[in-house]
C-alpha cells in the first residue's frame, strides 16, 4: 500500500528537519515544495508531500507519522 503525508512547518529550518528525517525513514519526495504566507501567524509557511509504500491495507487509524 502506498500512504501519503503533507509536512509543513513555518520557515526555519525546523522544516528541513522534519523533512529529512522522513526521508531517512524510507519516505520519498511527492511532487515540488509549497511556500505560502500565514497570514494569522505572520510567518511563512513550507509544505512537502511524501509518500512510501508499506506492508497492509489502508485503516484510518494509521499513524503515518510511525511508519
Amino acid at each position: 500500500m502506498k500512504v501519503y503525508r503533507f509536512l509543513t512547518e513555518d520557515d526555519t529550518s525546523a522544516f528541513c528537519h522534519k523533512v529529512t528525517a522522513a526521508l531517512s525513514k524510507g519516505w520519498h519526495l511527492h511532487g515540488d515544495p509549497t511556500y505560502a504566507f500565514d497570514a494569522a501567524k505572520g510567518v511563512m509557511r513550507c509544505g512537502q508531500a511524501v509518500v512510501k509504500d508499506v506492508p497492509g491495507t489502508y485503516n484510518p487509524d494509521l499513524k503515518l507519522g510511525e511508519l
